[in-house]
């Protein structure tokens, strides 16, 4: 006697887990590498020592920029520190003065 039977693919089992390992591993993926992820710590915290490295110098900078600037404060003002700064800005001397320029 013969009789029908359909034998099952095994494809059709292993649809499921397939898809399943992919969206999981996708999730993994972005947990690990995304913007907010395990890996983005250490990118901040490395962008933050650099950023505070800057920082640094440009507060160095403006504080001697500040220091310059006081000394031409009204109140404070030193005829002498003027003086050096506009005839080295305009390029101005006197006929009868001698300038010697320092290599610094």
């Amino acid at each position: 006697m013969w009789t029908r039977h359909h034998k099952r693919r095994n494809t059709g089992r292993l649809i499921v887990p397939a898809i399943t390992v992919v969206v999981l591993s996708y999730f993994v993926f972005h947990a690990y590498n995304g913007d907010y992820g395990i890996n983005a710590k250490v990118r901040y915290q490395e962008r933050i020592e650099s950023l505070e490295a800057e920082l640094a110098l440009l507060t160095d900078a403006r504080k001697k920029l500040e220091e310059r600037t006081s000394l031409l404060n009204n109140a404070s003002l030193e005829k002498d520190m003027l003086d050096e700064y506009v005839r080295r800005s305009l390029n101005y001397a006197a006929p009868n003065e001698l300038v010697v320029y320092i290599k610094r």
